[in-house]
């Protein structure tokens, strides 16, 4: 299963923007409204979409959305 569409579907509903393409080297800065809160609802919302739970360790290396691709991908089975 790829995660590219069910990621980016997360990402339009969490920040109410249809718009939003996803690429491995988009940051926080590259989204409008952003913020530590929606930060929060992301990451919980992706936890349960992929049934998948990340550690506090790993959410502190995520430097892009590619980083955040891995990670997802690491966890799901092959």
């Amino acid at each position: 299963m790829g995660i590219v569409e069910p990621l980016t579907a997360i990402f339009r509903e969490v920040f109410d923007d249809e718009e939003i393409t996803l690429a491995r080297e988009m940051t926080a800065d590259d989204v409008d409204g952003w913020d530590s809160l929606s930060h929060v609802n992301l990451i919980v919302t992706i936890e349960a979409r992929f049934n998948i739970k990340f550690t506090q360790k790993e959410l502190l290396t995520f430097k892009n959305v590619g980083d955040l691709m891995d990670s997802i991908q690491s966890k799901l089975p092959a």
